[in-house]
């Protein structure tokens, strides 16, 4: 018994820590769920999709990508950055823990620097294009992509004064 609620506890702190964008068990835990939860969950995408029109993150798909932010088709040695403002870029899951924890923050410093920045977001287990061409290999990875010069890649769950410091460092110096 003791056993077993440590086993349960290292694999909590585990999956708290970090998720693998390709994490099998992740995907596993998502299709393991019982409907209840599968209802929740849904209520829970229904709710942001509501709230998503009023915020100012914004989902992004690979055409957007290409049109709003860098065409890797037709150049995909060199960056060329199409935006008119910096832009910031979480790829994330649905069922990953750092993430839900990620967004809210990362709704906050939307509004705060609207019209400063633009701010995506990008599900990785729709777009696996995009999480491919950026080698998206664990989950929240943040892109911090500056009007001029090359993008940072930020792994992990970031808080607030983290996501400042990278604006005032990498986007708007």
């Amino acid at each position: 018994m003791k056993r077993t609620a440590t086993f349960v506890v290292a694999i909590m702190a585990l999956t708290l820590t970090a998720c693998k964008a390709d994490s099998k068990a992740g995907k596993e835990a998502a299709q393991q769920r019982g409907s209840a939860t599968a209802t929740e969950q849904t209520e829970v995408n229904n709710q942001n999709d509501g709230k998503e029109k009023n915020m100012n993150v914004k989902e992004m798909n690979a055409e957007m990508f290409k049109q709003k932010v860098m065409d890797y088709e037709k150049n995909p040695k060199t960056w060329e950055f199409k935006g008119d403002k910096p832009a910031i870029i979480d790829f994330y899951a649905t069922w990953c823990g750092p993430c839900k924890a990620t967004a809210p923050v990362l709704e906050e410093v939307a509004s705060e620097y609207a019209g400063k920045i633009d701010v995506y977001k990008v599900d990785v287990d729709k777009q696996r294009e995009l999480a491919a061409l950026f080698g998206i290999r664990s989950i929240p990875s943040i892109l911090f992509i500056p009007k001029n010069g090359e993008p940072t890649m930020q792994s992990g769950a970031m808080n607030k004064p983290q996501f400042e410091e990278a604006i005032k460092s990498v986007l708007l110096k």
